[in-house]
């Protein structure tokens, strides 16, 4: 085999092979180091890639892991823990996609959506890896978020030699990666840019998709276009990438692209995921609905042996990742050792409840039947299982006035809450709310949240929904408790018109405990700091919206404005 340095990570030695080059079919090269243990053996391989570099994940062997508000947290940290992988006697393979860190060639567009695939990449680097002598010829990935999804489009491609991946918090539908319920978010820019103390890209020869595919004169008009939507004009960040894109690339063709359709969609990974038959582990925390959501998304269009572990808030985890590593090693360990362990005897689906802190399992998701019951908004900041019987007249509307945020730091919120639960009541499952709405302008945000909220006044998140109101158009997947929203096109509200909205709620698992409430709460932007924004990098919030906005929600005999929420049978039965 070939010479290996060694370093000390604690007490423990390790093998490294540095920049590694690895050829692609096209003639690039991509970069890679390799971690193993110090005899000179083949082992399995764990491939960990992204465009965030490997010196970058390199940290992990000498920071100690940091968890949110840590100021030291990086999102960025996500290739796993190098020191754990080689002591469970796997090689670590952590490498840079192209046109980042130290490979070559260049990468168009979000995820190279614009030039070679990346699967592509994948299978040469997989195929590659499994024909050095340090590798025994069986291969499975790791890593979180980025890396997660990068192991979702290699799977597609069905390399020989990939014998199962373990996704944790993976990203699948990329419009929903960034504009949820058609509303920007901001998390995807840190990524991409490198702010609120995440590390970013690393560029090296990373190119827009939009200036790749349009003429100056072309791009000038739809950069126009974009800056004529009053909520991008009032953000400086934004302004500032549309007029001055350079080094900006990624996000720019974000900001460019608001509306759902084939520039996201053609490289989705759930599309691909059909193409996937080997083993497939997916585990994502509650706390990042659309993450939970696209993973039970992708759960359901898997065709191999699968699992889904839907785990506890809250949802960011440490950097450098470390979690969920002991369900990974008994996968890999029946999968890429072949020791039977049991793990395929076990149910596929496995999801923490909140507030009873049970685990509940099952087949399939939900994990129990349920049933989708109302609880409606009413005067007084009320929930009631009993719609309104006054008219408008006598059930005049809740009103909020949101000021944009340039010349106010006070996000209104407007609520509504049950009475205190007499019994423990569950739900599990995904929800929708039916606003009846007015509101004086052509658009606003509705950003809406579920809290459970002790005797004592302690809370904690349960989930959360978001609509941009030009997006309010329904498609045919909808069904009750269900909702979904094409996000192809922004169909303007009329000011002064009474329009119903429907937020999805995303998958949330929760028991409400005797003596506490639920309590929903609406803006249009969102709170500065919060319980659950602390939780959060910075960057982690949703775009405000630029113009004031009158806001009216109407809960009368004729506007029956509700929440829509999945009661396990046993819980509905109780509160019947």
């Amino acid at each position: 085999m070939a010479d290996f340095q060694t370093i000390q990570a604690g007490e423990q030695t390790i093998a490294v092979r540095k920049d590694l080059r690895v050829p692609m079919r096209d003639g690039v090269t991509l970069a890679v180091d390799a971690y193993h243990g110090t005899e000179d053996r083949p082992r399995p391989a764990l491939i960990a890639m992204s465009a965030y570099g490997k010196e970058l994940q390199a940290l992990a062997l000498t920071t100690p892991p940091q968890r949110r508000p840590s100021p030291m947290w990086d999102g960025c940290i996500e290739a796993g823990d190098i020191a754990r992988v080689v002591k469970e006697d796997y090689v670590h393979v952590i490498g840079d996609m192209r046109g980042t860190g130290d490979s070559g060639g260049a990468m168009i567009g979000n995820y190279n959506a614009g030039g070679v695939p990346q699967g592509q990449d994948l299978y040469d680097l997989i195929e590659w890896v499994a024909e050095q002598p340090w590798c025994d010829g069986n291969v499975g990935m790791i890593g979180i978020s980025y890396f997660g999804s990068m192991q979702v489009v290699a799977a597609a491609e069905r390399p020989p030699h990939l014998k199962a991946i373990f996704v944790s918090g993976g990203h699948f539908d990329f419009y929903e990666t960034t504009y949820h319920g058609g509303v920007m978010w901001f998390m995807p820019r840190a990524a991409r840019e490198g702010r609120g103390g995440d590390s970013g890209i690393a560029h090296t020869d990373v190119r827009s998709r939009m200036q790749e595919v349009h003429s100056p004169e072309e791009l000038k008009k739809l950069v126009d276009e974009r800056l004529r939507d009053p909520d991008v004009a009032a953000w400086p960040n934004l302004v500032h990438v549309l007029k001055y894109p350079k080094n900006r690339e990624f996000w720019f063709d974000i900001v460019m692209n608001d509306l759902d359709g084939q520039w996201y969609e053609e490289r989705n990974p759930i599309t691909l995921a059909e193409n996937i038959d080997i083993p497939v582990y997916l585990q994502i925390d509650q706390g990042r609905g659309w993450t939970v959501d696209g993973h039970i998304e992708l759960f359901n269009v898997l065709k191999g042996p699968k699992k889904l572990d839907i785990g506890s808030y809250p949802p960011m985890q440490s950097r450098p990742w470390i979690e969920e590593h002991d369900k990974m090693f008994r996968w890999y360990e029946y999968w890429l050792k072949g020791i039977d362990n049991g793990i395929m005897d076990e149910p596929a689906v496995s999801v923490f409840v909140e507030g009873s802190r049970e685990v509940v399992t099952a087949q399939q998701w939900p994990p129990k039947e349920i049933e989708y019951r109302p609880l409606y908004l009413r005067p007084r900041h009320r929930l009631s299982w009993e719609p309104e019987l006054m008219g408008a007249e006598h059930a005049a509307p809740d009103g909020f006035y949101q000021a944009p945020l340039t010349v106010t730091d006070k996000v209104e919120i407007v609520s509504w809450s049950t009475e205190p639960f007499e019994e423990p009541t569950e739900l599990i499952g995904t929800g929708a709310a039916h606003l009846f709405a007015e509101i004086d302008q052509d658009d606003t945000n509705f950003i809406m949240r579920l809290w459970d909220v002790a005797p004592n006044g302690g809370r904690q998140l349960i989930t959360t929904g978001f609509l941009k109101a030009s997006h309010r158009e329904l498609d045919d997947r909808t069904t009750e408790g269900d909702p979904y929203h094409p996000h192809t096109r922004a169909v303007p509200v009329v000011p002064g018109k009474i329009e119903e909205y429907v937020l999805r709620l995303y998958p949330f698992a929760a028991t409400f405990a005797p003596g506490h409430r639920l309590v929903v709460e609406l803006s249009n932007d969102e709170p500065l700091a919060d319980a659950h924004n602390s939780l959060l990098p910075p960057d982690a919030f949703h775009l405000p919206v630029g113009r004031p906005v009158t806001h009216k929600i109407y809960r009368d005999a004729a506007h029956r404005s509700r929440l829509v929420l999945p009661f396990t049978k046993r819980t509905a039965a109780e509160n019947g």
